[in-house]
């Protein structure tokens, strides 16, 4: 490889240690391990902002690590300054040796992570060694290439990044319409549907049980399933994040466990899952064309044509206030299966269910292709990423345009 060279981290991005005073900080450019996501999924806003004292200066391009528990993979590439707490590491490229974005997918690698991991201290969270991470070895390439690389593997990540600006606008677009109709009851032909004078609400609205709408409510497994080198995954509450599922951060157990689960709670395709211990609410549909199993986790196996409702009625704001307000425990809360399953509220008829259903089918159906999309590109951005930063593949070869097109 042509004037590829090997190198330390700390040659061409060492930390950065300046500070920013708490006043300039707010949820939006805070970030603490709380709000990084795994398996390099970047952020979400923060619910703590520090009112006082300094936290550590990051820049646009900037690269934030968690250095807490690293087999998580919790990287982000800043889009904006801000500051972040004491168990984030920050590394800016020095811009005649590295080139920032380049040093983003350096640093989002397993080898990375494995590293900070081999040199950490600690047990039940475990913390990688300054001392020892700047350490890290790696071949870098010509300032040019590395562009061409950070080019090509960004184009992947641009496309992603804009099919999930969609799917949250079409989100926004289903809770709009839930809102606009069984809110402010101006649904197709409230003029002329007189209100009962005992509820307050249209002639022919109902209180109803979850259950109405389902043909099982059920959940995941009780047990604690071991981990297995292959297997089924096993999804808790914690790896539903933003609609969606993430299954590589989920450990795998054996086909004998999965099958004992599946006993009492076998997934199929359209089943709502909703996390019901710890984080609650977090909520997902089963999409996918492989088994796996839950724990933690209630189970909606929806009726024909109330699905989108259901799940939109679950994910609207005012339906959670209300459930959460009931929710038990103290130190961990959590909704019972009994309770779910028993849980009632004024319904719509079932026409209006349906008609609404039907109204935004194409706005689910859209949202989950943008999804398998994503899901396909990051795969071919998966299996670019090694070959592309060890030199295997000729980067001068690659189009990223024509790339794109054989994903899409």
């Amino acid at each position: 490889m042509k004037g590829w060279q090997e190198t330390e981290l700390e040659n061409v991005a060492p930390y950065i240690k300046e500070k920013v005073g708490a006043t300039a900080l707010d949820a939006g450019n805070y970030i603490s391990t709380d709000n990084m996501m795994p398996n390099v999924g970047g952020i979400t806003l923060s619910n703590y902002v520090p009112t006082s004292g300094k936290a550590t200066a990051y820049q646009h391009n900037d690269v934030l690590v968690s250095n807490i528990r690293p087999y998580f993979k919790k990287i982000w590439r800043a889009r904006k300054a801000g500051g972040c707490s004491n168990d984030v590491l920050v590394f800016r490229a020095i811009p005649k040796k590295a080139h920032s974005v380049f040093l983003y997918y350096k640093l989002s690698q397993n080898d990375f992570f494995d590293f900070m991991m081999a040199g950490s201290n600690g047990v039940k969270m475990p913390r990688g060694n300054r001392n020892l991470i700047p350490k890290y070895k790696f071949q870098l390439p010509p300032l040019p290439i590395q562009k061409k690389i950070a080019t090509i593997l960004s184009a992947y990540d641009d496309l992603i990044e804009n099919n999930l600006k969609q799917i949250k606008l079409l989100e926004e677009m289903a809770q709009t319409t839930y809102e606009e109709w069984f809110v402010r009851l101006r649904f197709p032909g409230h003029e002329n549907t007189p209100i009962d004078s005992e509820t307050g609400l249209p002639v022919g609205w109902e209180q109803k049980t979850l259950s109405n709408f389902c043909s099982k409510i059920t959940d995941g497994t009780h047990d604690s399933p071991k981990q297995a080198e292959e297997g089924c995954r096993l999804i808790t509450g914690k790896h539903i994040l933003n609609g969606f599922i993430d299954f590589q951060t989920a450990y795998f157990i054996s086909e004998e466990d999965h099958l004992k689960i599946k006993k009492r709670s076998g997934l199929n395709k359209g089943d709502i899952l909703f996390s019901n211990i710890g984080t609650l609410g977090n909520m997902a549909v089963v999409t996918q064309n492989f088994e796996f199993s839950c724990k933690n986790v209630i189970i909606f196996k929806h009726k024909v044509g109330n699905h989108n409702f259901l799940y939109t009625y679950l994910c609207n704001q005012n339906t959670k206030n209300k459930l959460f307000g009931q929710s038990a425990g103290v130190a961990q809360k959590f909704f019972s299966l009994k309770f779910i399953r028993s849980y009632k509220d004024y319904f719509p008829p079932n026409q209006l269910v349906e008609k609404f259903d039907s109204y935004t089918s194409g706005m689910y159906k859209l949202k989950h292709q943008l999804d398998n999309q994503n899901q396909r590109l990051k795969e071919a951005r998966d299996i670019l990423l090694p070959r592309l930063m060890t030199g295997m593949i000729d980067v001068e070869k690659y189009n990223p345009a024509d790339l794109l097109k054989e994903v899409a």
